[in-house]
């Protein structure tokens, strides 16, 4: 199994990866379009996109926006509402297994923007048996979220008639170079089912057995083609148009509206994941059971990348993180009723065979342990064109449960009164 003599990750990618005679995978190479692209270009044509939706709408807002208390949330909703004067609706997938952090960003966030906002908050116990039913199809805890969040938006667009979709950026060409920024690939049905849900459509987990009737997945379900059509509905990445540089971004945020971080536990990245008490334990700890390495590569090889850390740094970053025990298990255990051995059993069920061997007495063993590749080679390394620092933890603005509850609801708006810490723990 090859690993990139730049980055850290390896041929054991999910999304696919090339690694070319040289050694350099097919993420770097794209990701090298970020030092050559003529940005201020891009930019004005993606102003030019724009222009053609504004106000042309037959809703009040000239587009859709997924937003979550973390991510790029408060760059893209920057962007387009300071700089490109778009109205857009903001709309959100209520994951359940909400940190107060991630919730305090995001009332923070409807109301700085003072924008129109548009949330699903699921029913519990239908969720719950999705989890169940995606641990066994997929060895998955998070299919619901992945589900909601890239389903909702498009639900939305449709129902209002607002053609645009806004997202971030396209995970499959930042991390593994699927397409060229040039290509301005947009969002589909295709690559959300074949990638983002792992081959498993709502339709495919309805289970009358499992307390899932094909009635109450609805809310999963992606819109008829038919009815996309009828509005023209599109999604477009700014990544595609903008430098996406996650950090960078996330301390312009921090600054400009006081975006609060949060550290995570199995990686140095603070600010992606900070409303999500699973995200960066048990989900991703689950990542690595199954696939042989967790969020730390991801972050790492971005870092490397972006020419703020070396790939020694990396590795030195990934050996630190990659072992540590989520603690957040038994939280998700008791909510689910289910005990860890269960749990590891559903796991073991889907560790790719190409990555994990099982061990006469039962246990499982990497065939070739990721984090014990060699320093890179002269020509492949980038050198570094900025001092590595620290990802930002930010004092929180009111002190809150952040993983040792779920926060599912919180008040809406902020209007210089302080938010309540819970108004709804599970």
């Amino acid at each position: 199994m090859r690993v990139c003599q730049r980055c850290l990750y390896g041929e054991y990618h999910p999304l696919g990866i090339v690694i070319a005679a040289d050694g350099i995978c097919s993420g770097c190479r794209v990701h090298e379009e970020k030092d050559v692209l003529d940005w201020s270009a891009r930019r004005q044509k993606l102003g030019a996109l724009l222009d053609r939706y504004r106000g042309k709408s037959s809703s009040r807002f000239d587009c859709v926006v997924p937003v979550s208390g973390a991510r790029d949330s408060y760059f893209i909703v920057h962007v387009l509402k300071r700089e490109f004067g778009m109205n857009p609706l903001l709309v959100n997938y209520n994951k359940l297994w909400n940190t107060s952090t991630g919730h305090r960003n995001l009332a923070y966030l409807r109301s700085i923007f003072d924008a129109d906002f548009y949330s699903y908050l699921p029913n519990r116990k239908l969720v719950q048996n999705i989890v169940r039913r995606t641990l066994d199809l997929r060895g998955s805890i998070y299919w619901h979220v992945i589900a909601g969040q890239t389903v909702l938006p498009v639900q939305v667009a449709v129902r209002y008639k607002i053609p645009l979709v806004i997202w971030g950026h396209h995970q499959g060409l930042d991390q593994v170079g699927m397409y060229s920024h040039t290509d301005e690939v947009e969002m589909s049905r295709k690559y959300r089912k074949n990638h983002d849900l792992m081959g498993l459509e709502a339709e495919d987990i309805v289970s009358e057995a499992d307390g899932l009737p094909e009635r109450d997945l609805r809310p999963w379900y992606y819109p008829h083609d038919k009815d996309i059509q009828a509005v023209g509905v599109r999604g477009i990445y700014l990544g595609n148009y903008i430098r996406w540089d996650s950090k960078a971004q996330h301390e312009s945020m921090i600054e400009r509206y006081g975006y609060e971080s949060l550290p995570q536990q199995r990686t140095f990245d603070s600010y992606n994941d900070a409303d999500c008490v699973h995200y960066s334990g048990l989900h991703d700890a689950i990542k690595f059971w199954k696939l042989g390495y967790g969020k730390v590569i991801d972050h790492a090889s971005r870092e490397i990348r972006l020419r703020r850390m070396t790939r020694d740094q990396g590795l030195a970053m990934a050996r630190r993180y990659a072992g540590i025990e989520p603690e957040d298990t038994g939280l998700l255990l008791d909510w689910l009723s289910l005990s860890r051995a269960d749990l590891m059993a559903k796991i073991d069920a889907h560790r790719d065979p190409r990555i994990w061997r099982r061990g006469e007495s039962g246990d499982w063993h990497l065939r070739q342990p990721m984090l014990e590749t060699t320093t890179a080679e002269p020509a492949a390394a980038l050198v570094p064109a900025e001092r590595w620092s620290d990802f930002r933890t930010t004092a929180p603005r009111e002190s809150g449960v952040d993983g040792k509850a779920y926060v599912t609801l919180h008040r809406g708006y902020v209007d210089g009164h302080p938010i309540s810490d819970v108004d709804r723990v599970y």
